[in-house]
């Protein structure tokens, strides 16, 4: 035999070797089970769904969420519009006979209750809304929120009416305040007139003092409690038609 046949014989001999052992090693990995595999930590992997649940139809709406500026949706176009604000309400004598003039105008309001003046005197709240107005919360008992402590100041604010609207009693404020409210779903309401009828100037006094300061889309701050508001209710009687007169309407802001 020469030397280059036996060459060949010998790398036919392990290449058959090698297709041999190759075949044996197939049929032994077939008859084992399969390897578990490992869950991949990769980031680029998508998580599972997460599962559909029934909502829960008992559970109370989520509080809705105040606009910036609760007169926004009003201040557009050509039209002059004021906001009419009544503080430290309901009180059983002087809101029924604000309702009546604001009626007997055409004007809608919000009125700032106190939650304890709601408290004693239920039934006024439905009285005000009936009519066409919107409700803004003015704290629990009328306390100067910058002077309290934490506790107290969010007593004052997370338990007053339900509203979005929160105007701080003697519009005493600071960032802990603001906050507060933010917190608990509301906005914070100034105004841009106060004719002080609070002080009972007189009558013609509180007239001039809307007439002479009003302006497009202000807010004018009067009150229907806290004391005797005769002369609130005949003052809102004598400016409505002025006002009127001079191409106003009288809107309830957004609270």
């Amino acid at each position: 035999m020469s030397r280059r046949f036996a060459t060949y014989v010998a790398t036919g001999m392990a290449l058959a070797v090698l297709v041999v052992g190759s075949l044996i090693a197939v049929a032994l990995s077939k008859s084992r089970p399969p390897k578990p595999a490992v869950a991949s930590t990769a980031t680029s992997a998508t998580p599972p769904a997460t599962p559909t649940r029934t909502p829960n139809v008992h559970a109370p709406a989520s509080p809705q969420r105040p606009a910036p500026n609760p007169t926004a949706a009003f201040a557009h176009g050509n039209k002059k519009a004021l906001f009419l604000s009544f503080d430290d309400g309901p009180d059983p004598v002087w809101t029924p006979k604000i309702l009546q003039v604001l009626a007997k105008h055409g004007a809608h309001a919000t009125f700032f209750e106190l939650g304890s003046m709601q408290a004693a005197h239920p039934g006024l709240r439905d009285q005000v809304l009936a009519a066409g107005n919107t409700i803004g919360s003015h704290s629990v008992t009328h306390a100067q929120l910058t002077a309290l402590s934490a506790a107290k100041r969010h007593h004052e604010i997370a338990d007053g009416p339900r509203s979005t609207c929160f105007r701080p009693p003697y519009g005493a404020s600071n960032a802990r305040v603001r906050a507060e409210i933010k917190a608990a779903g509301m906005v914070e309401v100034l105004w841009d007139v106060d004719p002080r009828d609070w002080a009972r100037p007189g009558t013609q006094a509180i007239v001039h003092r809307i007439l002479a300061n009003a302006h497009r889309n202000d807010i004018i701050l009067l009150h229907d409690g806290g004391g005797d508001r005769s002369q609130t209710v005949a003052a809102l009687d004598k400016v409505l038609p002025l006002l009127k007169a001079q191409g106003y309407s009288f809107l309830a802001m957004n609270c």
